[in-house]
């Protein structure tokens, strides 16, 4: 997780620790905050969370959503909470040789959750079962069934 997730959560969880942070991804100078709340997202939750990182504005555009039905996946217990859906996992660059039999060719993989460690977690796709570290997971999130 980086720093501006970290600060992004920490902030949300004082203002309103019923919401949780699942992801915030940068590209460029926009910020894509995720959250999730127990009720489900309403747009008053999108609303306070972007009062809340109002600050940031000088520097980005924030988009502030609910996960839909491609729920980002990016700490362990989101992976814990899951097992037995099927996701789609990002190998990061340089991190291929992951992939079922070291091709290094295939960086996106789509399979079932079977298992999730406090390291890794454990993919069944159509060539087999995989371990991937987290570390070495660019994104992930679940699939529609």
């Amino acid at each position: 997780m980086n720093q501006l997730q970290s600060d992004i959560e920490t902030r949300i969880a004082e203002t309103d620790p019923d919401i949780e942070v699942l992801l915030v991804e940068q590209s460029g100078s926009t910020l894509r905050v995720y959250i999730d709340h127990p009720a489900g997202v309403s747009v008053a939750h999108c609303e306070r969370v972007s009062r809340t990182l109002n600050d940031l504005r000088d520097n980005y555009t924030i988009e502030v959503s609910s996960p839909g039905s491609r729920r980002p996946l990016a700490k362990p217990e989101h992976f814990r909470r899951f097992v037995g859906r099927r996701a789609r996992v990002r190998i990061a660059s340089g991190c291929e040789d992951l992939t079922l039999g070291g091709s290094g060719e295939q960086r996106n993989l789509t399979g079932e959750l079977v298992g999730a460690s406090q390291d890794e977690v454990t993919l069944a796709v159509a060539e087999g079962v995989i371990a991937i570290p987290y570390a070495a997971i660019e994104r992930s999130h679940l699939v529609e069934e």
